[in-house]
């Protein structure tokens, strides 16, 4: 009963609020194989290249500005603004490292999610998406699987695979 009532009084009570903002789709951020540096089985690993862009650091600093003018308006008092951004690869969704497009230059991927350079070879995760919103991307993967088992089943059904 102490405890219960003790929680009712006020106190120094803290809260956080944080967003995610979009990725646009940067040519200089992509993954390669490093074919010098070797895991413990001789597997080549990779080499990731990414950074933010000016549109990522203005999106983080108007993410904080809103997250304090809705706690304003929600009565919050000593509002405190935090804004750091975070290193790419801690979100959830990070999405883009074989893009899909009609040109095997400047794209991995074909509409099917296909790879241009493996015919029997389909990425149907997040890879193939350039940018993503800030909502689970779970339902798109799912079609993108959906739509790419299709064309792969009837692509075997013509003996093209």
């Amino acid at each position: 009963m102490e405890f219960k009532n003790s929680i009712k009084m006020p106190g120094p009570w803290r809260m956080g609020m944080g967003g995610f903002g979009e990725c646009l789709p940067y040519h200089s951020n992509y993954v390669e194989v490093d074919k010098e540096k070797l895991d413990a089985w001789d597997i080549p690993t990779l080499k990731i290249h990414c950074s933010w862009g000016d549109n990522e650091h203005a999106m983080s600093r108007d993410i904080a500005v809103q997250a304090a003018e809705m706690l304003a308006a929600a009565g919050a008092r000593d509002i405190y603004v935090y804004q750091d951004i975070s290193s790419p690869g801690l979100g959830i969704h990070e999405m883009g490292t074989a893009r899909m497009g009609r040109d095997p230059k400047t794209s991995v991927l074909n509409e099917h999610n296909q790879t241009h350079d493996a015919r029997n070879l389909f990425m149907t995760d997040g890879a193939c998406m350039t940018s993503a919103s800030c909502v689970n991307p779970s339902l798109t993967y799912m079609a993108l699987t959906a739509r790419a088992c299709d064309f792969a089943v009837s692509e075997l059904k013509k003996n093209n695979l």
